[in-house]
Parts: C-alpha cells; structure tokens; sequence
C-alpha cells in the first residue's frame, strides 16, 4: 500500500487529493497547520490509514513512516490570504518547499509541487504554454505568492538537477468545487454566494479579462497522473474553455436561478487580463484533459456543497 504525504491537505484542494487518493487504496498523511485550512474539510476522513499532523512547514519537520509520494500543496492562495499573510507566504514558497522536498529525497519519495498559473503574471502570450517564461510584477502586492511559487520551481528543479530527487511541477489554473471558503475573495464562491442570497454580484473592471476554470475531481485526476508519471517538467493542469467574468456571472445566476443583479467595481493592481492553459503537454504526456464543464461543475458544487456552506459566515 503506497503512502502519500500531502501538505495543505485540509485545505480545499488538499482534502479532495487526500479524499481520492483513500478513495485509491492509498495511506494518506496530511500536514497541514490549519491557517488557511480546516479540519471540517478532513472530518469525513474517518479511516486507519488516514493520519493528520498538525505542523508548519516554514520550520524543519520530520515524519515517521516511509513515504512514497509527497504532494506539496500547502500555500496561501486566495488574494484574501495572501494578503493577509504576505511573509508567510513567501516562507512557505521558501523554506516550506525546502524542508517538503529534503523530506522527499530523504524517503526516495516521489516529489510533486503544487505551482500556479500566476507564474505567468499578466501573460503576454495567450494562451499560455509551459514555454512562456511570463511577465510578473515582483513587487506589486501579488508578487509574494507568484514570486514565491518561481522560487518553489527553481528550488525544485534545482534539488532534482544536483540532488537527484524525484520531482514534478504542476502549474494549476483557477480551480472550484466543494469546500471552497465563501469569503476567499476568488470569483467561483463569491459569485455563488451572492446569488443564492440574491445580492449583487461584483464584477471588477468591465468583466472583460478572462479565466479558465477547472472543475476539482479533473484536477485531483491530472495531479495523481503527473504524480505517477516519470516526467520532471512544469505540465499545465487547468481547463482551456475561457470565459470572460461577465459570461461566468450570468452563468451563475442562470445556474442558481437567482434574481441578482451586476454591479462593476474598480479593478485590483496586478489583475491577469486574460488566463487559458495550453494543456497540448497534458494531453500528449499525460492523456489527461478535463471531462466537467462549467455548468456540471457549478452543478455539483452546489448539490454538494448545500446553501449553507456556501453562504457561509462573514461581512
């Protein structure tokens, strides 16, 4: 039975990698510190072979069993958090990564890191390919977690080129589904829980730039894929049907049936004009492209989710 670690495991994307890969008949380690996670999204994970430890990787950890795989998910990743916690998440991009992959190589574990498309910043070339080396503002208030998230890649290939580890980088675009916080100020839940109140949803700028959004349960799939792969290079993960964020508001209150109406506010420094994954890679070393459209996966996310959850609590 393989046993994977996975850090950030009991935050939104973490839980439902740990959830699947149970589900797969692994032994599952989550590592998560619970500052941007919860544990009400790993309480259903009632399972002997299922273990939770409470650590920060920012300092030098160490666990017990042996390891085959280690997914390092664990990041502030909503603008809202990373915000909040500007130095946190550089340390984690930093010293996180650092001490998740000498875990790695100290097992002769599998190492995956969970990379983002923000690498790319406000992309000059579109779409964006694993080629395209981006264009980013290092010092704007984005740039703690995109320049974070190069430094993780650069440690990364860094560790397999001189140490020999095994390592992979998945760069993830806009991901949603169930258990994504209602208040994480990213568009999926906001718009969600601004309709199923019938409040107004807020659209910044014109809602012109675009997305791309990924349903959860593809992107688990295409992570367990890279993971159980041989290959070392970054592989875009995301959904290449765009949308402008007009089309997705008008797409959540049709889903909803809500009689919201839109409201445009200014624009954040730094915000991506447009976001679309060239998956070609995906496709030809993987075999992997997403299966759920946006309609499904507003669908599901709110059967499975319920208004509640949804709705949540907060200003």
């Amino acid at each position: 039975m393989p046993t994977c670690l996975v850090t950030g495991g009991a935050g939104f994307l973490g839980s439902h990698l740990c959830e699947e890969l149970l589900r797969r008949g692994n032994r599952v380690i989550c590592v998560d510190n619970l500052e941007t996670g919860s544990l009400a999204n790993i309480e259903h994970l009632r399972d002997p072979t299922f273990v939770h430890l409470n650590l920060d990787i920012i300092e030098p950890y160490f666990v017990e069993d042996d390891v085959d795989f280690v997914y390092h998910l664990a990041s502030p990743a909503s603008p809202i958090d990373y915000l909040r916690l500007p130095l946190h998440t550089l340390k984690v991009g930093s010293h996180g990564t650092h001490h998740t992959v000498g875990l790695a190589k100290h097992k002769r574990a599998r190492f995956l890191l969970a990379s983002t498309s923000e690498v790319y910043g406000d992309p000059q070339v579109h779409p964006q390919p694993e080629s395209y080396w981006g264009h980013v503002n290092p010092i704007g208030p984005r740039g703690v977690y995109d320049e974070a998230k190069r430094y993780a890649e650069a440690l990364t290939m860094a560790y397999h080129r001189q140490q020999g580890v095994d390592t992979a980088i998945v760069r993830i675009f806009n991901t949603y589904g169930p258990r994504m916080r209602p208040h994480d100020g990213r568009a999926i839940p906001t718009f969600l829980r601004q309709a199923l109140q019938d409040r107004p949803l807020t659209v910044f700028g014109d809602g012109s730039q675009t997305r791309s959004f990924c349903y959860v349960d593809d992107l688990v799939r295409g992570l367990i894929l890279l993971a159980e792969s041989g290959y070392h290079a970054p592989v875009n993960i995301g959904n290449p049907k765009e949308f402008t964020l007009l089309e997705l508001a008008n797409e959540v209150i049709e889903v909803t049936g809500s009689r919201s109406e839109i409201v445009f506010e200014a624009l954040p420094r730094d915000d991506p004009q447009v976001r679309q994954p060239d998956i070609s890679l995906a496709r030809e070393v993987l075999g992997w492209e997403p299966e759920i459209d946006l309609r499904e996966g507003l669908r599901r996310t709110i059967e499975a989710s319920g208004i509640e959850e949804l709705v949540g609590a907060g200003p």
